[in-house]
């Protein structure tokens, strides 16, 4: 049977700017595939190429095209390297499979039937006070992530725990801190309540991780990508951030997370800042996570339609009209 391939680029606004310790964006620039089998049938997949990674849209999308391999998951896997391209089209795979057998994604994969979860709300990186006001404005979402920057990053935890006593709180370095930072900003970390903190050192000069008392959980992102990258980051890492389009889809999402459980690491389920459809894959990892940070449609100006529904921090599984 003949598949058609087709690729979009598609540029969705953000509701505010979106900044992190490398820079700032105010739209996400997202790959989405669709896949036609020739019976009617379509899967669709979206993808975030991420420049931090050396990745673009275009190249994206051309590496798509170009791909002529055939149209499974293995061969896919195979033929591809991980990243978001791949993720794109592994996605689609997994749709164009449910609605052609008209078995949900879930059940294809083994897994039970998904429910809902809580999903952390991002708070970009901004100074103290503006960050406790931004926390105190969505008093109403239970799980907050900061976005942190090196220094003054004690005074922003410190702040924004002020503001939401109540709240669960999880920061993201994006590798700002240095080694000579680690010890205190890890202190006040834990005085501030946060439970974990994600890559705060450079990926590829995080051994000192391993050498420091941890009174925070610290979790692998950028350091962490594919299943076998795992193994490797025990003796300095708790926990694992697994995101498909670092690991080019769901196929190899879930063989990383069973290597993460084998190595003794919690998991963490995230996504890039994408709409609903690049986040409903993702969701089916997150049902036993620890920590789900998918709130990417929530910080979009508007959604894709039959986007999933999100509230007061509670995210509910994808309908079929979306993915899956």
């Amino acid at each position: 049977m003949k598949h058609r391939i087709s690729v979009a680029i598609e540029r969705h606004a953000l509701a505010e700017a979106f900044v992190i310790s490398r820079g700032a964006k105010t739209e996400a620039e997202v790959i989405v595939v669709t896949i036609e089998d020739g019976d009617g049938h379509a899967g669709r997949g979206e993808a975030v190429p991420y420049a931090r990674y050396g990745e673009s849209v275009t190249a994206a999308a051309a590496a798509i095209t170009a791909y002529d391999g055939p149209l499974d998951r293995a061969a896919l896997a195979q033929r591809m390297p991980a990243g978001a391209a791949r993720n794109a089209l592994d996605c689609a795979l997994w749709d164009l499979e449910a609605k052609a057998t008209g078995t949900p994604v879930h059940a294809c994969a083994g897994l039970p039937a998904p429910h809902a979860v809580t999903t952390a709300y991002t708070l970009s990186l901004a100074a103290p006070e503006d960050m406790a006001a931004r926390a105190r404005n969505v008093a109403h979402l239970p799980l907050l992530k900061l976005k942190l920057g090196g220094d003054g990053d004690a005074a922003r935890m410190s702040a924004v725990r002020g503001a939401r006593p109540d709240a669960r709180i999880i920061v993201d370095a994006n590798e700002a801190w240095t080694e000579a930072m680690l010890g205190d900003l890890m202190q006040a970390a834990a005085a501030a309540g946060v439970e974990l903190i994600e890559q705060p050192l450079p990926a590829g000069a995080d051994h000192a991780l391993a050498k420091v008392s941890r009174p925070v959980a610290v979790c692998a992102d950028e350091s962490a990508h594919v299943a076998a990258d795992v193994a490797a980051l025990a003796d300095r890492y708790d926990a694992v951030n697994i995101k498909l389009d670092k690991t080019g889809g769901l196929t190899e999402a879930l063989a990383m997370r069973e290597d993460a459980r084998r190595a003794g690491l919690a998991i963490m389920i995230g996504s890039m800042v994408a709409t609903s459809l690049a986040t409903a894959p993702a969701l089916l990892l997150a049902q036993d996570a620890r920590w789900v940070d998918l709130d990417g449609p929530l910080l979009l100006a508007r959604d894709r339609a039959d986007g999933l529904r999100i509230e007061n921090g509670l995210i509910r599984p994808a309908s079929p009209a979306l993915w899956g």
